[in-house]
């Protein structure tokens, strides 16, 4: 089996990213050589491969989907916003500076080859690669700088399946409206749809899927269910909304964290780990009330440090945190979070501010290097080897008291800070430090002792592998990535023509 699909969506967080991951592990489990590519991705919940590149998070969730190695060609362009106006540009795993809306579109000649050449590649070494679009292909007013859906699929002649969220309602709306909106070009590549996120009997929703077939002249691959507990890695800031929970506790008492919504926050998918501990509620919250309440309270990552502290000021969270803290309730501070605990945070890179006084509550003072710090570490805790960590940083923080080492960073009493993401991906280290956190905030929890994160992703993998098998027409699925789009597909002119000649 040898070919190349592009997988759209009719709206950002419509599953693109999940049925990616899904149709990979589906082909993986099948002893297909597969490998996932996403041409350009906006996120600020990023990864580091083995070999020092910054790529996507989604794309190396989807790249353990296949059993394969992530490297920077899975994602060639990496946009982290860091403000309304500016986004920092990785290209090919390396940073490459901070852009304007309006200076991006001069870059679009060197993106659009190295996209390009990231494919070819991928493509040369792989049987197949599953590509994943951004947002929606149907946002014509960005469709003459479009790097990632079908100016792509037009390159290189993708068969593209779009899918629509319908939990979310008007998903038939959103579906037809995506194609129609498109040139006749690009509608010839629109080969077919999906219905994702279905609650109930799919004998309700069959008559809407013909429907849609009849009124389009594609193939609609099925309505895939609704996926209760789908809580590891997701790529979307609207997924900082839910509430993770891995369960009833196993002790007497649940543990509560809050971790604070930042506007930038980044790599947020570092709770992911507590929520799926049984007894652990992680709750993402803008309000101080609740800050205050939490067993542990977790300043996340975040691409704009300097600003979203003195956000942390105007909300008042700033004065809940440290309030807590100050009592030796728990406080975990990661990345941007952790720079935000020093004394005093020099910043001549992102924000250009200078000097800014930080919290205080670690006895560090924090300086931005122009160089970014791009890692895979591995440390110590208590003993425990963690080597799920990895690093992006522009801070480097130094101490001016008395404190101990914490995986890359300080702890004094009852605040911890590391710059280390995916720390918490250690299932040792992750239960020694709720342990810790539970003595401090007085709470009588137990930690399962059985909880293994790596292999929850695993399961949630091959459960979206189950849904693609069990609920798509998986034949049509092969034809699509084998032979590309279908000859003589209608465009939607020609079909309200014929509907009004009719």
């Amino acid at each position: 089996m040898k070919g190349s699909l592009l997988v759209a969506g009719a709206s950002s967080d419509a599953g693109k990213s999940m049925l990616t991951a899904g149709i990979c592990r589906w082909l993986h489990r099948r002893g297909v050589d597969v490998v996932p590519f996403k041409a350009q991705n906006m996120s600020n919940n990023s990864a580091v491969t083995h070999d020092g590149a910054e790529i996507g998070r989604a794309q190396q969730l989807q790249a353990h989907a296949c059993g394969a190695r992530a490297s920077a060609d899975m994602n060639p362009v990496l946009l982290k916003p860091g403000g309304d106006r500016h986004t920092h540009v990785v290209l090919h795993g390396k940073p490459l500076g901070e852009v304007s809306a309006l200076d991006y579109r001069e870059l679009k000649t060197t993106l659009r080859q190295a996209v390009l050449d990231s494919y070819d590649r991928l493509r040369a070494a792989h049987d197949v690669v599953i590509c994943e679009g951004a947002g929606s292909p149907a946002e014509i007013n960005l469709r003459e700088t479009d790097v990632a859906n079908m100016w792509l699929a037009d390159q290189r002649d993708l068969a593209t399946l779009v899918v629509g969220d319908i939990d979310r309602g008007g998903v038939f709306a959103a579906l037809f409206g995506t194609l129609a909106l498109l040139d006749e070009r690009d509608q010839s590549l629109v080969a077919a749809f999906v219905v994702n996120k279905f609650r109930g009997d799919e004998r309700l929703v069959a008559p809407g899927l013909r429907m849609l077939h009849d009124l389009t002249g594609r193939q609609v691959l099925g309505a895939l269910p609704w996926l209760p507990g789908l809580v590891i890695d997701g790529e979307d800031s609207l997924s900082l909304v839910r509430t993770l929970s891995g369960g009833p506790p196993v002790g007497e008492e649940p543990l509560h964290v809050a971790a604070v919504r930042l506007p930038r926050t980044s790599n947020a998918t570092d709770l992911d780990a507590l929520g799926c501990e049984p007894g652990v509620v992680v709750q993402w919250t803008t309000s101080p009330a609740e800050v205050a309440a939490a067993d542990l309270a977790v300043l996340p990552g975040s691409r704009a440090t300097v600003s979203d502290l003195e956000w942390l000021r105007a909300t008042g969270l700033a004065d809940a945190v440290t309030e807590r803290a100050r009592r030796g309730r728990p406080v975990l501070g990661v990345c941007g979070g952790y720079q935000m605990l020093a004394e005093t945070i020099t910043d001549d890179v992102e924000s250009r501010t200078g000097t800014v006084p930080g919290l205080a509550l670690l006895p560090t003072r924090v300086r931005f290097d122009a160089a970014k710090t791009l890692g895979r570490p591995t440390g110590h805790a208590g003993g425990i080897t963690v080597d799920t960590a990895y690093a992006i940083h522009h801070g480097v923080a130094e101490p001016t008291g008395a404190c101990e080492e914490f995986l890359g960073g300080w702890r004094r009493g009852s605040v911890w800070g590391t710059p280390w993401h995916g720390c918490l991906d250690t299932d040792a280290f992750r239960r020694a430090f709720l342990r810790e956190v539970a003595d401090a905030a007085g709470r009588r929890f137990t930690p399962a002792p059985g909880t293994d994160v790596a292999a929850l992703r695993d399961r949630q993998l091959d459960l979206l592998a189950d849904a693609v098998a069990d609920h798509l027409d998986t034949g049509a699925l092969d034809r699509l990535i084998t032979a590309g789009p279908p000859a003589g597909l209608p465009t939607v002119r020609t079909l309200l023509t014929r509907e009004a000649t009719a």
